[in-house]
């Protein structure tokens, strides 16, 4: 049986780094994934956080679930957002996914009512 399997014997190291050497990939690891998923997190939830606390009324903004509408009255949790004539919701201040221009509210109704015809 020793012909085909060869015995497994404990080297002596002549490395004296050998335990530095061992750290360094999972060193690399961390620093790719620091840069390149940690650190763009942290730098959108960052300007999501200013975004959001910019808002006003007046402004033009789409929810995370898609509902386009004008910023109607603010709160310190919820902003009413009017999505049609009479038409008004509330969302939470963290459910605003991004502002859109000025403008961009009857450009889209005036599309809808085109197709509509």
């Amino acid at each position: 049986m020793n012909l085909l399997i060869s015995d497994a014997w404990a080297q002596f190291g002549s490395e004296g780094g050998s335990g530095l050497v061992g750290i360094l990939p999972m060193v690399l690891i961390f620093a790719v994934f620091y840069f390149l998923l940690i650190r763009p997190q942290q730098k959108r939830s960052k300007e999501h956080k200013i975004m959001v606390a910019a808002i006003s009324k007046g402004d033009e903004i789409v929810t995370n679930g898609g509902t386009l509408g004008k910023v109607t009255d603010v709160d310190d949790n919820f902003v009413s957002v009017e999505i049609a004539a009479g038409v008004t919701i509330k969302v939470q201040r963290t459910a605003i996914a991004q502002m859109m221009p000025k403008g961009t509210v009857k450009s889209q109704q005036s599309s809808a009512l085109v197709k509509a015809k």
